[in-house]
């Protein structure tokens, strides 16, 4: 294992997990041995809110990589002349150490990671447990290659493969833990069948009208897996779940805005409102002028918030009045904060359950 030290780490930021609660002492010692800096190629961008920004210099470099922030290290899965959308990179440590936390390792443990992006959390992985028992899985194979160096650079050597994470690792045999750091659309029955009942699964989930909400399943005897949604978490989508935009019809009229368009971005309403609106596909973010949302349907209608207290609405229906409408149902239901929902995943399908899993809310076939 590597105990590599020196100018590349970042103590005062581990310093920092461990007093927010986030480190236990084993992986406080991996966290430290293991320099984010060997996983972090020298092009990388700065994430803003609404565009990939170069990260210029080696000053600039170094602290973004010893902050608490995401780096960007590749743009349009690689290819030139794209829009430059962030399609890889390192996560912030805080979120890998929550998500190495809600996993639960064990001495001894075999782990599957699905997405090896730079390498970074197979490496505390293997510092965790041993090179023996992790694997690791990227469909890249350019990131998967430079992940390998990184690796080996550091002195570990996981099992790794280049292939669709969706499908099983070959060769492998059921694992104790899966962690996903590529978000899913749905969690395919082929990761569950890959861990041995008694087995956790940790995986940040994307869907139409919500994303970043971050899982712990556990697997159980039949075969299935459940678990509650433990807080959100915004990572890329797999390649193969991700969103597809709907076509807008029709020309814009406005109307008072009613309900405040930030409720939109609440997880917990995000989780209720996307099993009552099937089709309804929402994005937006927090600006200094409020939040901005664009809500759309399968169906070619759209919402658009042009301030706080005024929307524009496109195609048919009346889009916006069905999301006020859930939001009411919602209040009426004492707002569930995220915790009280779940997860459970079947043979035939998943489905998203409030406060137990036997009050199921959404269902999807798969």
């Amino acid at each position: 294992m590597s105990t590599a030290q020196g100018a590349g780490t970042y103590p005062a930021l581990v310093q920092d997990l461990a007093d927010r609660g986030l480190l236990d002492a084993r992986w406080r010692r991996a966290f430290e041995a293991v320099p984010r800096s060997r996983f972090v190629p020298p092009d990388v961008w700065r994430q803003l809110p609404d565009r990939c920004e170069p990260v210029v210099g080696a000053d600039d470099w170094l602290a973004l990589v010893n902050s608490d922030e995401p780096v960007v290290t590749q743009l349009d899965d690689g290819a030139e002349g794209g829009p430059s959308i962030a399609t890889s990179s390192n996560s912030m440590p805080s979120m890998v150490a929550r998500m190495l936390g809600l996993l639960g390792v064990m001495d001894g443990d075999r782990v599957l990671e699905i997405g090896t992006g730079t390498g970074y959390v197979a490496a505390l992985l293997c510092e965790r447990l041993g090179d023996e028992q992790v694997y690791s899985t990227e469909l890249d194979p350019v990131l998967a290659r430079q992940a390998a160096e990184a690796l080996v650079g550091a002195g570990y050597r996981p099992h790794l493969h280049v292939g669709d994470g969706a499908q099983p690792f070959p060769g492998m045999g059921l694992v104790d833990r899966l962690i996903a750091t590529c978000a899913l659309r749905y969690v395919p029955h082929v990761l569950v069948r890959q861990v041995r009942p008694g087995g956790v699964i940790v995986a940040p989930l994307v869907r139409d009208f919500w994303s970043g909400a971050l899982v712990q399943l556990h697997v159980q005897d039949d075969g299935t897996a459940a678990g509650p949604v433990c807080g959100s978490a915004m990572y890329m989508p797999m390649r193969s779940h991700r969103p597809v935009a709907h076509a807008i019809e029709g020309n814009g009229r406005t109307r008072a805005a009613g309900l405040d368009p930030a409720r939109v971005l609440d997880l917990g309403f995000a989780l209720y409102a996307g099993a009552r609106l099937p089709g309804v596909r929402v994005t937006g973010r927090e600006t200094p002028e409020g939040a901005r949302v664009w809500v759309s349907h399968e169906n070619g209608a759209a919402v658009t918030t042009a301030s706080g207290e005024e929307v524009w609405q496109y195609g048919p229906g009346f889009l916006w009045e069905e999301v006020e409408q859930a939001w009411r149902e919602y209040e009426d239901m004492g707002r569930p904060d995220p915790g009280q929902f779940g997860l459970t995943v079947t043979a035939g399908g998943q489905h998203v359950w409030l406060r137990d899993p036997h009050t199921v809310i959404e269902s999807a076939r798969r």
